[in-house]
């Protein structure tokens, strides 16, 4: 049975694929990575993957990672992309022009696999969150290991907007915060999850936790807060972990 599969991850900025090995969550390939198209139509999208499958071969299942919530196929959702992905039936569309059996996932979830699996998370018990900050926040719940798909805890409001309008990558990059400063949005995020859920872990994943010494000194949670380990392959090795699981 193969263990090379073709993870690909949709984000608002770019969109990322690589084969990656299952067995272990090693890639197998350098990653490819192009500018996500604006507007970013499904029909646009999917000739990008048809693209990614041709120049990144691999047996198998596709594993797709959406910034969309996600249920039996269909993109419910559609945040930082076209607003053509909701309700849109995805992973029969991808399917047909590819021609290769194609898992669905959200991008959160997919990195939270990744790092449950093989990453900072793994062998922790009880409940934890990881959370994704890039050009939005992404959020992945676990419990004992076991996934609570689609919990979306970016559009939470925070200081009366949505959290991820406040306490993003894109927004530091934007509004030019230094680390303090937005790790102290950050702190004020955390401590509105901590209060609904109270995991045992977060696990702060995106790009922006290659940096995270540059921000740990400043971050105040009651939870142990580590930094992904996947940074921002993440989701690419949990796409493919997750066809890899749907195969069985």
């Amino acid at each position: 049975m193969t263990q090379h599969y073709l993870g690909i991850d949709v984000g608002g900025s770019s969109v990322k694929a690589a084969v990656v090995d299952v067995s272990s969550g090693q890639l197998c390939s350098a990653v490819s990575r192009w500018e996500t198209p604006h507007p970013a139509t499904p029909d646009a999208l999917i000739a990008g993957f048809a693209t990614l499958a041709q120049a990144l071969p691999a047996a198998g299942r596709i594993g797709l990672a959406m910034p969309c919530v996600v249920q039996q196929g269909r993109t419910r959702t559609a945040a930082n992309i076209d607003a053509g992905w909701i309700d849109f039936a995805a992973a029969q569309s991808v399917q047909q022009c590819l021609q290769r059996p194609v898992t669905l996932i959200n991008d959160a979830d997919a990195a939270g696999l990744a790092e449950m699996h093989w990453g900072a998370g793994r062998g922790q018990a009880g409940v934890v969150m990881l959370l994704t900050f890039g050009t939005g926040i992404g959020s992945a719940l676990f419990h004992n290991g076991v996934l609570i798909p689609n919990t979306e805890l970016g559009h939470l409001q925070l200081d009366g907007y949505e959290a991820e309008h406040r306490a993003s990558a894109r927004v530091r990059t934007e509004e030019q915060l230094d680390w303090p400063a937005w790790a102290q949005r950050v702190n004020a995020y955390l401590a509105h999850v901590q209060a609904l859920f109270w995991p045992d872990l977060f696990i702060l994943g995106g790009a922006v936790s290659e940096n995270f010494a540059l921000f740990e000194p400043w971050l105040r949670c009651r939870a142990p807060v580590r930094a992904a380990q996947f940074t921002g392959q993440a989701g690419i090795v949990g796409a493919a972990l997750a066809a890899k699981l749907d195969a069985g």
